[in-house]
């Protein structure tokens, strides 16, 4: 089933590699979305994909050697029929 979640994600976030490896992950899941760096030094995630793959990512992406997540505030979201890849803003 393909879910499709919009995430903020707080922590050491910013300037680790954070959105690098979840554009890195999500391509090789083939997930769809973005990554974004928000003023509040907080990331901003929306993720569209296979549920099973979609849960998964978040800790794929922790994994980084400098990355430490801290708070994630999850919503789910209408899938999005169009699939239009990933991209880090």
């Amino acid at each position: 089933m393909v879910i499709r979640k919009h995430y903020y994600v707080s922590g050491r976030v910013q300037g680790v590699g954070f959105r690098y490896r979840a554009y890195y992950i999500a391509q090789t899941f083939g997930l769809t979305g973005y990554a974004k760096n928000l003023p509040d030094g907080r990331v901003e995630l929306e993720v569209q994909g296979e549920e099973e793959l979609v849960r998964e990512f978040l800790g794929r992406v922790e994994e980084g050697r400098f990355i430490h997540i801290e708070k994630i505030e999850s919503s789910d979201m209408e899938v999005d029929a169009c699939g239009y890849g990933f991209f880090m803003d």
